[in-house]
């Protein structure tokens, strides 16, 4: 719960120097005014509203390294119970010692979405044009939006399709922005969807055909917990998740149990 004395600026500030602490260990009042630009004077405040602040054992000044070194018990502070991941510490500011691949790109004009939004709101069909992957051509269509949902990359509509007579998943990144996006009362009740609503279990395992130390360091490296990593899953989506966690495909380290 964030502490409700303090401001939105200064409560920023504190959490940087709790993720400095809880990931590289140390902090100096140059970390502080490089992040934020503020002034010395400002950062002094900071740190001694920092220290006085968060959990025992506090963080010590090293007189020699000119930084407060956090112990190996460091707890933070008591009101942030997330310090987020070191990633976000390295990003920031960016340096050689840090580098990320470029994701792709996926934008969807506004307007494309809140025509499907509105659509899906006010239980109404939609006229959109849409880009098959099979063939590459753009299909005319009416589709009764009924769910998002994300693969954890690209957002997706779950819609029944009037053209295919089945309920299918729609990439809004795919809709044409020139479609006409008219729309209509859907008139009749849709099938009821039982992709969607069945939930799967999905249970992953290391490859069968790892060594023994080798399962265990992808055991390690995916967070597994007990010998069996398992999550529920809508059925519609179950396809999604073959594909996000790289499954069946060369140099896989996890299958389906």
């Amino acid at each position: 719960m964030i502490d409700p004395t303090l401001k939105p600026a200064m409560f920023a500030r504190l959490v940087y120097l709790d993720q400095c602490l809880t990931w590289r260990g140390q902090v100096n009042r140059k970390d502080l005014i490089d992040r934020f630009g503020i002034s010395s004077p400002q950062a002094a405040i900071d740190f001694r509203e920092y220290l006085e602040r968060v959990a025992e054992p506090k963080p010590r000044y090293d007189t020699v390294r000119k930084c407060y070194l956090a112990d190996s018990t460091h707890r933070g502070l008591p009101f942030t119970f997330d310090v987020g991941s070191p990633d976000q510490l390295l990003r920031s500011p960016a340096t050689d010692e840090f580098s990320v691949l470029p994701s792709p790109v996926r934008q969807c004009p506004p307007f494309v979405m809140r025509h499907l939004y509105q659509a899906l709101e006010q239980r109404l069909k939609i006229e959109i044009d849409y880009v098959s992957m099979s063939s590459g051509l753009r299909q005319n269509q009416w589709i009764a939006p009924a769910h998002f949902a994300s693969d954890g990359e690209r957002l997706h509509v779950r819609a029944w399709s009037f053209h295919h007579d089945e309920w299918r998943d729609y990439l809004p990144v795919r809709v044409s922005p020139d479609s006409s996006f008219s729309t209509a009362p859907i008139g009749e009740e849709l099938p009821r969807d039982a992709d969607w609503e069945e939930l799967v279990d999905i249970r992953l395992r290391p490859l069968s055909d790892l060594t023994e130390e080798q399962k265990a360091a992808v055991r390690l490296e995916y967070g597994f917990t007990e010998d069996i990593l398992s999550f529920p899953v809508r059925r519609s989506l179950e396809f999604y998740v073959d594909r996000r966690w790289g499954l069946k495909r060369p140099g896989a380290r996890l299958e389906r149990c």
